[in-house]
C-alpha cells in the first residue's frame, strides 16, 4: 500500500521509482560505476529500466537496488527538483 506522501519519479518508459529512496543519480561512464553495475547484477540487486536503450543513468538507492535508466541524469535530476 502506497503512503499518501510517496512520490513517483518517471525514469523512462513508463518506469516510476520511489523519489524519496534514491541516493544519487550518476553516470555510467567511469569503471568504478561499472564496477557496480555488475556487482548490482552478480547479486541480483540490479533493475533494468532502459527497455533495450543504451544505459545513460545509474540511480542508487536506499534499499541498495542499483536502478539503471536510458533517461540522462541532468533529466533525471531536473524531474526530481520539479517534484518538490
Amino acid at each position: 500500500m502506497w503512503s499518501d506522501g510517496m512520490k513517483l519519479l518517471n525514469i523512462g518508459f513508463g518506469n516510476m521509482v520511489s523519489a524519496s529512496r534514491i541516493v544519487a543519480v550518476i553516470a555510467p561512464d567511469s569503471a568504478p560505476v561499472k564496477r557496480l553495475v555488475q556487482e548490482a547484477r552478480d547479486g541480483g540487486h540490479l533493475v533494468d529500466a532502459t527497455a533495450g536503450r543504451r544505459t545513460r543513468a545509474v540511480l542508487m538507492m536506499d534499499t541498495g537496488h542499483v536502478v539503471l535508466s536510458a533517461i540522462q541524469p541532468e533529466t533525471i535530476a531536473g524531474r526530481l527538483q520539479s517534484d518538490t
